[in-house]
């Protein structure tokens, strides 16, 4: 009775459309859009109907060729001269480009699962039709169909362009860098190069690069924690400090602090690296004032490591602190008042107050928004490289400095003079696995998931 009371006809099984379904109904299980075409929806019908035809000819003139080719990457794996008995001379023979059967090969499995979906969807809609003709339903006629698009069906039209920009901008190279964590690539066969399985995994985690991964992601979890924690802290303090009730001109004081936060973040780097540069204004003031002796070595070659870790962390908060002021100012204007005042009627001092009212509150509002900027600095390449780029040098370490995170030590092996690409999309796969772990393990274990 539900589904009389609204117009719904009941559902058939493919089983039945195929047995009780017309000449076009049987003929769309092989030809897409027959069925669509013979009632007269010209748009939809047209549609499916080209879009098998182009992908058979494709599959035909081009498809099967990637798909094969895609299981070994090429067959022929280095430079080869060979004599050419037709023209009686030695011709050179390129190995196969692995760079590009790799990518046609994932854009021709993407376009199989494509059409695998839009022939489920040719199916569907296939039954649709039979239903209503089964149930002597109105059925949508061309131009009923294309107004549904602007209709019931605009969530379809407006999601289609995006959906597609996801899977050429973001499945796609996601894909392609996963599948060539597989492979050797690197600069030894930086063109023709072949299937690896877990090898590349081997070297990072356990072989040559082991001896570096595991320090380097101690100093990306520490860095992480560490530039999130103190630009949070500092961002409530300096909050809290700007909305106390002796302060004046509040505005002005926010503006301030709001213009290291208008500025692009890779010019106040660029400036601070200049700054604290051996020869930088920073150390002629110490030097002038009699504070030191000698220059010191914030972000050098020569630095040390420890020196040169504060550093950053001292810096990232000259660029964070305001992000997290503008935020907890928007959360402290908002705070109960009638809770702080019986707090203290109650007797509770400032510090009591914030305690147990104001950061638990900033802190329950801000609980995903930090999670975000801890994964954020896990990614945080644009301090290190601008204002360090990885120095001090380590000799332990292989292609990393000792300021070096896991991102920029990527960048490192996919651009310096190891070339190491395979060893690269292992860290990139890494990297999002820790990522994805850390975020979900902390957001599930925040107040507000858990009251949610």
């Amino acid at each position: 009775m539900f589904r009389r009371k609204n117009h719904l006809p009941p559902e058939a099984t493919y089983r039945e459309v195929w047995k009780k379904g017309d000449a076009a109904t049987k003929a769309s299980f092989f030809l897409m859009g027959i069925s669509q075409l013979k009632n007269r929806q010209w748009v939809k019908g047209t549609a499916y109907l080209v879009s098998e035809v182009v992908f058979l000819l494709w599959l035909m003139f081009s498809g099967t060729s990637d798909l094969k080719m895609l299981s070994n990457l090429g067959a022929v794996k280095t430079k080869q001269v060979v004599f050419d008995q037709a023209q009686g001379v030695y011709i050179t023979k390129l190995p196969d480009n692995s760079v590009l059967i790799l990518l046609f090969g994932i854009m021709a499995l993407i376009l199989m699962v494509a059409m695998v979906g839009l022939y489920i969807a040719n199916l569907r809609s296939v039954r649709k039709l039979y239903v209503l003709q089964r149930e002597h339903e109105h059925v949508p006629t061309n131009g009923e169909e294309l107004a549904s698009l602007l209709d019931t069906r605009l969530h379809i039209t407006l999601l289609m362009l995006p959906i597609l920009g996801i899977i050429a901008f973001t499945v796609l190279p996601t894909i392609y860098m996963i599948s060539m964590a597989f492979t050797n690539y690197d600069a030894h066969h930086s063109i023709g190069f072949s299937w690896s399985g877990l090898q590349a995994f081997r070297n990072v985690l356990s072989g040559d690069l082991a001896g570096t991964f595991f320090p380097v992601l101690g100093w990306t979890l520490v860095w992480a924690v560490c530039a999130t924690v103190t630009t949070f802290f500092f961002g409530v303090l300096l909050a809290l400090l700007i909305e106390s009730k002796g302060i004046k001109h509040k505005a002005f004081w926010r503006t301030i602090f709001v213009i290291v936060y208008a500025v692009p973040q890779f010019v106040s780097l660029l400036m601070m690296a200049q700054f604290l540069d051996l020869q930088g204004p920073l150390n002629n003031i110490l030097l002038g004032w009699h504070l030191i002796e000698h220059p010191i070595n914030f972000i050098g070659a020569s630095a040390s490591p420890l020196v040169a870790r504060v550093t950053v962390i001292v810096v990232n908060m000259w660029i964070g602190i305001p992000v997290s002021m503008l935020v907890s100012t928007a959360i402290i204007q908002n705070l109960p008042e009638d809770q702080i005042e019986a707090a203290r009627i109650d007797g509770a001092n400032a510090f009591q107050i914030f305690r147990a009212i104001t950061f638990p509150q900033i802190l329950f509002v801000m609980s995903p928004a930090l999670i975000q900027q801890f994964i954020g600095n896990l990614n945080n390449f644009n301090v290190i490289y601008l204002l360090t780029g990885g120095l001090p040098m380590n000799n332990n370490y292989n292609g990393a400095g000792s300021t070096d995170l896991l991102v920029t030590w990527l960048y490192n092996l996919t651009f310096g003079q190891t070339q190491r690409y395979n060893a690269s999309a292992v860290l990139g796969i890494l990297i999002f696995i820790i990522s994805a772990t850390v975020s979900l393990i902390a957001y599930r274990r925040t107040n507000a998931f858990k009251e949610g």
